[in-house]
């Protein structure tokens, strides 16, 4: 039994979990993480016995299947976790009156807009990735009335598997590297991402919940495509004199993935900044900070 009422982050062995886990504790409150086999969010009877153990005073649900072309072989897996797991957190947050941080996706539209989508504007998935991610939203809006809904993008930082780590790894490797050009987002470091969810779970327990719960967007200011946000990763490698590739640019089509990705998903950043007062810094200047420095790596007590 944990002394206290921690903060109960689920999804242990992700990058935004584990970023959030080097924050140790909101005020008093300690952050506490867990993951498979501890806590499978898509096993309901488990996730009942660890509420029930940590009596949770919030949850942030960054549990996810996330393996985007690998989803779309495993569609009743991505389902169960990424839709039917937030059902079942949100009736026991519904049940114990506990507020609920769900981490969503850009992925959940289908990149036919050419300017920054907003909360307001209608889903259409293109791949079993997004459509069960978009499920997972409507199910904690049934179930669990204090929820946000926090739709982030290109998540990186410098543990775990991502973007950018692939490409330092793949920079070592190769000669030339081909990144699609065609496809557009904002990259959003996980310690600036972390920085905001610490920021809202403040004002919750300060007695000051957002008005309203609900859907809000949050990724790292600016725009590129992932074949610039890789000429931004090996410029800063060549300052620091390191031997980088040469870089083609390629279409999406070129690159023909499993799953189709939208080619526009920039979200439009400015209601969490009106109702919250969050604005995260352009993506180039937090790449800048976050290839600057080493992580923190969580402590073993921390996450499970």
């Amino acid at each position: 039994m944990i002394a206290g009422s921690p903060i109960l982050v689920l999804g242990s062995k992700g990058q935004l979990a584990r970023a959030l886990a080097c924050r140790g504790a909101v005020e008093a409150h300690p952050i506490v993480c867990r993951g498979r086999p501890v806590a499978d969010i898509a096993d309901a009877p488990a996730l009942q016995r660890l509420f029930a153990e940590l009596a949770p005073l919030a949850v942030v649900n960054a549990a996810a299947f996330t393996a985007v072309d690998a989803a779309e072989a495993n569609a009743a897996t991505a389902y169960a976790v990424n839709a039917e797991g937030p059902e079942h957190v949100g009736r026991l947050c519904r049940e114990r009156q506990i507020p609920l941080i769900q981490i969503s996706t850009d992925y959940v539209f289908d990149g036919a807009g050419r300017t920054p989508y907003r909360e307001s504007d209608a889903v259409a998935p293109l791949c079993v990735y997004g459509a069960s991610k978009a499920a997972g939203e409507d199910a904690i809006r049934r179930t669990c009335p204090q929820h946000l809904i926090l739709r982030t993008a290109w998540l990186y930082g410098m543990e775990g598997r991502n973007f950018l780590t692939s490409m330092i790894r793949l920079g070592t490797e190769r000669e030339e590297l081909s990144i699609v050009d065609d496809q557009r987002g904002s990259p959003t470091w996980t310690e600036d991402a972390a920085a905001a969810i610490i920021t809202i779970l403040r004002s919750i327990l300060a007695g000051n919940p957002p008005a309203p719960w609900g859907t809000y967007h949050l990724t790292g200011g600016g725009e590129t495509t992932w074949f610039g946000f890789a000429r931004e990763i090996f410029g800063l490698r060549t300052a620091a004199g390191h031997r980088v590739p040469r870089l083609k640019a390629i279409t999406a089509a070129e690159h023909a993935a499993p799953a189709r990705r939208p080619t526009y998903s920039v979200l439009d950043n400015g209601k969490i900044g009106t109702a919250l007062g969050i604005r995260l810094r352009p993506w180039q200047k937090s790449l800048a900070q976050c290839m600057g420095r080493s992580q923190c790596r969580p402590s073993a007590e921390k996450v499970a």
